[in-house]
């Protein structure tokens, strides 16, 4: 710390003038500085020796000399922290450089973006917000879920909106459907070098199993055993062809059974804390290994919102580099989310069917959604749940009234709190004072307070997979258990139990469209919008591309090497 406790005492001389030549006393300057004069004449020789300053001193005792400053403390800042990640240790460059968030924003804007340290290329992402710990079974948070999957490795994981081998190298199913064989690659290794053991996995499993979420999400699963060495048995209370899917959703990712931040993804987590997070490659991953050395979240949180909290700016749109670079940055990636922002109507409450249905045609032909006071090309209204799952077209009597009052439940992004207060101006023009409530989470898990909703406000992540994931929703969402009535909610598991029984895929996709399509035409639920996903980053940052998440896969980005022209 002793570079930095130079560093502030200069920057307390600098700050007196500015920074401008001055004439003055050894007694003036160890006042500003906090120091006595032994210890002044002490820092300016060794300022002087490194070019800091230039001091001309005049001989007696309280006489005054010149002083002249030769660099600024915002420099001297910048090359400390070029200095300590150069040296590949950003952990100690954030101790030495203690700025206020804003500050340090600024200061680490020049570094950001693809870069090379030490022979070796590392990705520097600016980023909004703090993360959440890395642990599978509470996450919501996109930039974590997407961390997730790149330090810990499931027995499955997605490819392509498929399926495909991760841990294992393959499965089979018994003749009978209610027996599965996950075969495990061999060689297996945990971040720290420690060979991992089917045993272990069995033992994660069963966690996983005995959690809340883990219980309804395998529900299918009698038990988890050890068929080999090399081999995991699980055995079905009933068939279940979404069990490969299942097992490669993030809940279902294997840390270590005894350290949760130990995995065995493409990156072990090497620094987690409020301001850094920084993943490193992993020698031992079992599959194609990664093109960066590292990957680092340098977090500079933004002024927010008090209510609506730090992700009042929704990430879809990612930019990588430094600030001096944005006019240089490119698109290098866009989409639209399959993902969305929906509306829903507790059954249970004060709307009848009809009168839903009147409220889901306002909302439709009000087109409030393009009125939003939202950055332009942020998001798009929704015309489909899935490519193929058409809006209805809701009918209903003009005559019906709405109730005097309704409420509102709706939770983050802050683009729903938006869309809450012009639902409340459209449902004020019809006579009906709607009560905004803003619940301030990423989900409705352990929300008491749902079941007082009158219409629920919330946003449906959708990456790999959609027809399994929008499954899983049904299935995991308290949602669904909340605005519907005991007797539907009942009828609508068990027709989950029916399609998931079915080994056809594309019957259990149409089968699985149909229940969401009668969910619609009866106004419970309807997407709202959806957003546009975009990542920029500057030249010589190559392999993003724009997965279903909105975010790239970081064993696919590279640097190239610089190149030494003799």
């Amino acid at each position: 710390m002793r570079q930095l406790n130079r560093l502030n005492q200069f920057a307390r001389l600098w700050q007196h003038s500015s920074g401008v030549a001055q004439q003055t006393s050894v007694a003036e300057m160890a006042g500003r500085c906090f120091c006595s004069e032994r210890h002044m004449r002490t820092l300016l020789s060794q300022w002087q020796q490194a070019q800091w300053l230039d001091w001309q001193a005049e001989s007696g005792r309280g006489k005054r000399g010149a002083l002249r400053f030769l660099q600024t403390p915002d420099h001297l800042r910048s090359e400390l922290l070029q200095q300590q990640l150069d040296r590949g240790q950003p952990q100690h460059a954030l101790q030495l450089v203690q700025l206020a968030p804003e500050q340090l924003g600024q200061l680490l804007q020049p570094f950001m973006g693809g870069q090379w340290l030490n022979n070796a290329p590392t990705l520097r992402i600016p980023y909004y917000r703090t993360l959440d710990r890395l642990q599978p079974l509470t996450l919501s948070g996109r930039a974590e879920q997407h961390l997730c999957h790149h330090v810990y490795a499931g027995l499955t994981r997605f490819q392509h909106n498929q399926v495909a081998a991760d841990l294992a190298h393959h499965w089979v199913c018994s003749d009978n459907q209610l027996e599965w064989f996950f075969f495990l690659r061999p060689q297996l290794h945990w971040h720290n070098g420690e060979v991992m053991t089917a045993a272990q996995l069995q033992q994660r499993l069963q966690q996983i199993l005995d959690s809340t979420i883990g219980s309804k999400l395998l529900a299918s699963v009698k038990s988890v055993s050890l068929a080999h060495a090399l081999c995991l048995r699980f055995v079905l209370h009933t068939a279940d062809n979404w069990l490969a899917h299942r097992l490669a959703t993030v809940f279902c990712l294997l840390p270590h059974p005894l350290d949760e931040k130990l995995g065995a993804g493409p990156y072990r987590l090497s620094h987690f804390s409020p301001t850094l997070v920084r993943i490193e490659s992993h020698g031992w991953y079992h599959l194609q290994h990664p093109l960066m050395q590292a990957i680092e979240y340098w977090i500079t949180p933004q002024l927010f919102d008090s209510q609506l909290g730090t992700s009042c700016s929704h990430p879809v749109q990612i930019a990588i580099g430094a600030q001096d670079e944005l006019s240089l940055l490119r698109p290098v990636s866009k989409s639209t989310s399959l993902g969305f922002c929906y509306l829903a109507i507790n059954q249970q409450r004060a709307l009848n069917a009809a009168q839903a249905a009147k409220l889901m045609r306002l909302i439709q032909q009000a087109e409030i959604i393009a009125q939003l006071p939202i950055e332009e090309g942020l998001i798009t209204p929704s015309s489909e749940m899935l490519p193929g799952w058409p809006l209805p077209d809701w009918s209903a009597d003009d005559d019906i009234a709405l109730p005097a009052t309704l409420s509102l439940h709706y939770h983050l992004p802050v683009e729903l709190d938006a869309m809450a207060h012009k639902l409340q101006e459209l449902l004020d023009s019809h006579n009906c004072q709607l009560q905004l409530h803003f619940h301030h989470a990423k989900n409705w898990q352990d929300f008491a307070e749902l079941a007082q909703a009158d219409i629920v406000m919330g946003d449906r992540l959708i990456g790999d997979a959609p027809e399994f994931t929008l499954e899983s929703w049904l299935r995991l969402d308290p949602l669904w258990s909340t605005i519907l009535s005991a007797t539907r909610y009942q009828q609508l598991m068990a027709d989950l139990c029916q399609i998931q029984a079915e080994p056809r895929q594309s019957v259990r996709f149409a089968a699985l469209q149909q229940s969401f399509r009668q969910l619609m035409n009866d106004a419970v639920i309807t997407p709202l919008f959806n957003y546009r996903y975009q990542i920029s980053a500057p030249p010589g940052v190559e392999g993003i591309d724009l997965n279903a998440s909105g975010w790239f896969d970081f064993t696919r980005a590279w640097v190239p090497p610089p190149v030494v022209i003799e």
